[in-house]
């Protein structure tokens, strides 16, 4: 977003709800904690040996020779070394004794649905699973397109890959056909893994006939590996091959080879504002350094007592990072849960933290909104108190959210670690750590050690205490993407160009008088409303203040008087009912907690907001209703007759001056 003048976005961004609660950590936590307030210290006196030091925490066959080769913008990191990423998550800990202890809890959405593997069961079929790649052709470097349920076959299929060299790219279930094929013909992938399908709200989601229509116009996929999970009817091709056909035939021995540090591991594609989608490409050694010792410091693990579940879907990069590679190189136990939270009941999630005394809890701002909603009873029922660290990960979370979470789901007595990071940094960068932060609601604190992230005016410069700007990385970091797949230049325009030797991560920031960093969001969700900029973040946090509302999304929407207009769209929670004069209320208690340029000109009452099965609200398809557009593509939405919903309500929907 290109500035109006100079200085004119930093003084709009730097606005932002005061926040004066504080949560210390718990004494116990930080007592034992394992990365203490010295890490910091650490860090800053030598960043390169402290990142040598995470590195050592994994095992390497050839140790690196230099820490890092930064030619800007593109970095190598822990050069001349040498791993294998599969025995780091798998391998070692089965050689160290640990292999009767459990990987994964496995939770199917079907009740009754479940699966447990330890890292002995974990060593087998991952083995297995390499040897199937083999026979089937596929080699170190070439790339293997992944589009499953989550089921134990997609970590399975990843770490194969990994282990024999050849690059995933996984593509989120929730796709479509020309979606599906535009990542596989941009990889270039020679060989496609699916399932017939997976469980969604109650019923078989079928994935097969997508991968059907991708593939039809790609030649290169020599092979569709195809898991029988739903046992749908699909029709098959001369190119399919069955997992239990040919994955369970396998032996279950493969020597592990060691791969340089810095090759590629996978690519994960992630939306491209020119249409096409950019190919994030991550390798080895760094990536695997920084995801392991975050997710190590952020939720103070203790493998050999904690269970971890990251609701996210493995399709993304959370999941990449914070179900399979993180927690696996650690030796946590991990739960991974096929469905939805609210099938066959709203329950759902708390079902399972009880089921298996999850200890560590991970998941996304929009989840703990649509749980406010649903009403605080439904938590109520369930036992949590197993519940000791509680993440969020996605967006940034409004401080009522934040405080909801906190005391309903950890009972009051829970650090609440909220994480900024994004695909491109490819680990958490920005965080409190649990035994050491007195964290404040809604604020992502400050970079954690060894990250060096900014908050820069327009000209680049650090903005003071109390200043607002854009979010910039000023040094490379060990798990960074090193380019866009088959694309250097757009790489270098996409993320290096805005500010001279500095990385740009698109999101607008604040500095609070403490110093620490709130999230903004997107710059592009930035509104200009009668020539002052105001946050779309700033504006739904008011919103969801307020006693009634438990989520809100809001959209700038063209105006001739004052160039764009707020529109917002609300939902209330279970026990508020919508009267005729909701709208005006709630647009009062923005003006008063955000000033009157903020007010909405438009509030709608809506029954849900339109999100991507990953929980992601798709603000632009709100930005197609407010401005009478035809919505533009819904096929990655969880449910498409959201938008149907909304549109019918906006003419109804009251606007004051």
């Amino acid at each position: 977003m290109a500035p109006e003048t100079p200085g004119t976005e930093n003084q709009a961004l730097s606005n932002l709800l005061r926040e004066n609660r504080r949560f210390a950590p718990p004494a116990d936590l930080a007592a034992g904690a394992n990365v203490t307030a010295s890490a910091y210290d650490e860090a800053a006196a030598d960043r390169l040996g402290f990142w040598e030091r995470a590195a050592e925490r994994l095992s390497w066959s050839k140790r690196w020779d230099t820490a890092l080769d930064w030619n800007p913008p593109f970095a190598k990191w822990f050069v001349g070394g040498e791993l294998n990423i599969a025995y780091n998550c798998v391998d070692r800990h089965v050689e160290a004794g640990r292999g009767d202890k459990i990987a994964y809890h496995w939770e199917g959405e079907p009740e009754g649905d479940s699966r447990t593997l330890t890292y002995s069961d974990l060593q087998s079929e991952v083995n297995k699973a390499a040897n199937a790649l083999l026979e089937l052709g596929v080699r170190k470097g070439d790339r293997v397109a992944i589009y499953l349920p989550m089921i134990p076959e997609l970590p399975i299929s990843m770490l194969a890959c990994a282990r024999i060299g050849a690059v995933h790219s996984v593509v989120f279930g929730g796709f479509s056909a020309s979606a599906l094929q535009s990542r596989i013909e941009d990889a270039d992938a020679k060989l496609v893994i699916t399932a017939d399908g997976g469980f969604r709200r109650g019923a078989p989601s079928a994935l097969k006939p997508t991968v059907d229509e991708a593939v039809a116009n790609t030649p290169n996929v020599g092979h569709v590996l195809v898991v029988r999970r739903t046992n749908q009817e699909i029709t098959t091709h001369e190119r399919d091959v069955f997992w239990n056909d040919l994955v369970e035939r396998q032996s279950d021995k493969h020597e592990a080879e060691a791969h340089d540090a810095e090759h590629p591991l996978f690519i994960l594609y992630t939306s491209g504002t020119t249409g096409k989608p950019k190919g994030i490409l991550h390798t080895t050694g760094g990536y695997l350094t920084q995801t392991a010792w975050t997710h190590d410091a952020v939720f103070d693990l203790k493998p050999e007592t904690d269970v971890y579940w990251c609701t996210a879907d493995i399709g993304w990069v959370t999941g990449h990072s914070y179900i399979v590679y993180g927690p696996l190189a650690n030796g946590a136990t991990s739960v991974i849960y096929e469905g939805t939270p609210d099938t066959p009941h709203r329950g759902r999630f708390w079902e399972v933290v009880q089921k298996y005394q999850v200890t560590i809890l991970y998941t996304a701002p929009t989840a703990i909104r649509t749980f406010m909603k649903w009403g605080d009873d439904i938590p109520a029922k369930f036992d949590m108190s197993s519940l000791r660290v509680l993440g969020s990960v996605g967006e940034p979370i409004n401080p009522e959210a934040y405080v909801w979470y906190r005391e309903h789901i950890g009972g009051n007595r829970t650090p609440v670690v909220d994480t900024w990071w994004q695909t491109e940094t490819g680990a958490i960068m920005i965080s409190p750590l649990p035994g050491v932060t007195d964290a404040k609601p809604g604020a992502a604190m400050r970079p954690l050690p060894g990250i060096v992230a900014d908050v820069v005016d327009d000209l680049g410069n650090s903005v003071p205490n109390g200043g607002g700007g854009f979010l910039a990385i000023r040094e490379p970091w060990p798990s960074m993407l090193r380019t866009i797949w088959g694309d250097d230049q757009r790489y270098i325009d996409t993320y290096w160009s805005r500010f001279e030797g500095m990385y740009f991560a698109g999101d607008g920031a604040k500095r609070d008088d403490d110093g620490d960093i709130w999230l903004l969001g997107r710059v592009d969700d930035v509104m200009l409303v009668s020539g002052h900029n105001i946050s779309t973040t700033e504006v739904e946090s008011a919103l969801v203040s307020h006693p009634k509302v438990a989520e809100a999304a809001v959209v700038g929407a063209t105006d001739p008087v004052t160039g764009q207009a707020i529109v917002s769209f609300v939902i209330l929670r279970g026990d508020a009912e919508e009267s005729a004069d909701i709208a005006a209320e709630l647009r009062n208690h923005v003006a008063k907690t955000l000033g009157p340029i903020a007010k909405p000109r438009q509030i709608l009452v809506v029954p849900e907001l339109p999100k991507t099965r990953s929980g992601k609200i798709m603000r632009r398809l709100l930005r197609d209703v407010a401005e009478n557009r035809s919505v533009g593509d819904v096929t990655t939405l969880a449910d498409s007759t959201v938008m149907n919903l909304i549109s019918e309500k906006l003419p109804s929907a009251k606007s004051e001056d």
